[in-house]
């Protein structure tokens, strides 16, 4: 089946329970935690900690009232992409199918949901021109040393002979020399 199962390696065949949630990626699911909530989304992946991925998530949770005779309120709530700790779970049951291709689903792929999720840039004001001052490098003078100094030099700064020159005959140190 296509879809992503974080679970590594990945196992061929029917080979115990990952198989059987395997089937079920994609799907919208209805998962119950062991706080009484409820999530209702797309299954993404999972792990072997059978920690969850739900995308597009919405919570269902009950509030319960003050007065004894009134109802409890279910209070739903969108969350989009979540994390699902695999040791607070307590049931998963199958919501609805997954989608069937890109086209039902509505312009890119998304469905109903077009833009939840999607990452944009967010600016902050104008955007940077070219030769802003102030964005290339601290002005003439400051912040460093002359680009004179930092240019390489074959011999390095002026009155530097260079390295330091063996006597003609010598050789170095441990050597013997040659006759």
């Amino acid at each position: 089946s296509s879809g992503i199962n974080a679970e590594w390696p990945l196992r061929p065949g029917p080979a115990g329970r990952s198989s059987k949630i395997q089937q079920h990626l994609n799907y919208r699911m209805r998962v119950s935690l062991q706080d009484g909530r409820q999530f209702v989304g797309s299954f993404l992946a999972f792990d072997k900690h059978m920690n969850l991925v739900l995308g597009d998530c919405e919570e269902f949770r009950k509030i319960r009232q003050k007065s004894a005779k009134s109802t409890d309120k279910e209070e739903k709530r969108a969350l989009g992409l979540v994390l699902l700790r695999g040791e607070n779970l307590v049931s998963m049951t199958v919501e609805g199918p997954p989608p069937q291709n890109s086209r039902q689903r509505g312009p890119g792929g998304r469905g109903a949901h077009a833009n939840m999720g999607a990452a944009k840039a967010a600016g902050r004001g104008m955007p940077p021109q070219p030769g802003a001052p102030g964005l290339q490098g601290p002005m003439h003078g400051v912040g460093g040393p002359s680009p004179g100094m930092m240019a390489p030099n074959r011999f390095g700064p002026p009155g530097y002979g260079g390295p330091p020159r063996m006597p003609m005959g010598m050789g170095p140190p441990g050597m013997r020399p040659r006759y």
